[in-house]
C-alpha cells in the first residue's frame, strides 16, 4: 500500500522534511517547557525536596479522617524521605496517629487540601456536598482550603460517591 505523499520521490522527501521538522518543533517545545516549569517550581513549598534545606518554619497538626462514616487511619511515613532515594516533602507523618509535621523556609499558608493533594487522597471519589472539614470541632466553611494553624485538631468528615446511605437505615437482611 502507498501511504499518501509519498508514492512520488519528491512529494516523500518533502513528506519526510516536514515530519522530521514538526518532530524536532515538538520535541523542542517539551524540553523548553519541562526546564521552565522545574525552574518556576524550584522555591515551591508543594513540590519541591526538603532533604537538604534549612527550615525554621515548623508546625504540627492533627488530622483525622472519617470515610463513609468509618474512621480511617492515615498512614505512617507519608512524604516522610525515610527511605533511601525518597524525597521527604514539606507536609508528611512519621507515624500513624494523624500527626502532619510541616516545615518550610519561611511561613507559608499551607492548607489540609495541600496535605490531601500531596497523600494523593482521592477527593475526587468523594461527594464534596456530603463532605466537610471540622477544625477543633467547628465545622469550616472553607472546606479544603482551610489554612493550617499549630497545634489544632483537623477532621475530615467524607462520602464517596459510590456510597449507599439507604444501607445504613434499612433493617432488611442483606442479600444473598
Amino acid at each position: 500500500m502507498i501511504w499518501p505523499g509519498t508514492g512520488d520521490p519528491y512529494k516523500r522527501k518533502k513528506t519526510f522534511k516536514f515530519l522530521a521538522i514538526t518532530a524536532i518543533i515538538a520535541i523542542s517545545i517539551g524540553l523548553g517547557s519541562t526546564v521552565i516549569q522545574a525552574q518556576l517550581n524550584q522555591n515551591n513549598p508543594l513540590k519541591v525536596c526538603i532533604n537538604d534545606k534549612e527550615t525554621p518554619y515548623k508546625m504540627k497538626v492533627n488530622l483525622e479522617l472519617v470515610i463513609d462514616g468509618l474512621p480511617t487511619p492515615i498512614p505512617a511515613n507519608i512524604n516522610s524521605g525515610l527511605n533511601d532515594g525518597e524525597c521527604k516533602r514539606t507536609m508528611y507523618t512519621l507515624t500513624d496517629d494523624g500527626t502532619i509535621y510541616v516545615e518550610w523556609e519561611e511561613e507559608y499558608p499551607f492548607e489540609i487540601g495541600h496535605f490531601l493533594w500531596m497523600w494523593d487522597f482521592p477527593l475526587r471519589d468523594m461527594d464534596q456536598s456530603k463532605s466537610a472539614i471540622y477544625v477543633n470541632g467547628k465545622e469550616s466553611p472553607s472546606f479544603i482550603n482551610q489554612p493550617l494553624q499549630d497545634g489544632y485538631h483537623y477532621k475530615g468528615v467524607f462520602t464517596t460517591k459510590a456510597y449507599d446511605e439507604s444501607k445504613d437505615k434499612d433493617y432488611l437482611p442483606p442479600g444473598n
